[in-house]
């Protein structure tokens, strides 16, 4: 993974919200309004740290109909396979283990 991949992905996982959500998608696929719901914040700030997540490759996004939904990226999910729960970017570790409630 390049360094700036990596930084896009510290950087996106920096905010404890996006942790959290991050967290509620690794075993399910879920709408912006079920994640709202589940981490009790407003379907705005879900919809902006969502983005922030897809930009740096965290999560990616599918249209069911009219539902949107999303997941953790194919290659970000494939990395966490590779390498567990901790991600080793070198100059530092990320523990999905840990990611707060």
């Amino acid at each position: 993974m390049a360094t700036a991949d990596c930084s896009d992905i510290l950087k996106a996982l920096a905010d404890r919200t996006r942790q959290r959500l991050v967290k509620a998608l690794l075993p399910h696929d879920l709408g912006v309004n079920e994640l709202s719901e589940r981490l009790g914040i407003s379907q705005y700030n879900t919809s902006k740290h969502l983005r922030v997540l897809k930009l740096a490759g965290i999560v990616d996004l599918r249209a069911i109909g009219q539902r949107r939904e999303y997941f953790i990226a194919t290659t970000f999910r494939r990395r966490l396979e590779r390498e567990g729960t901790t991600l080793d970017f070198g100059c530092c570790t990320f523990r999905m283990d840990q990611l707060p409630d």
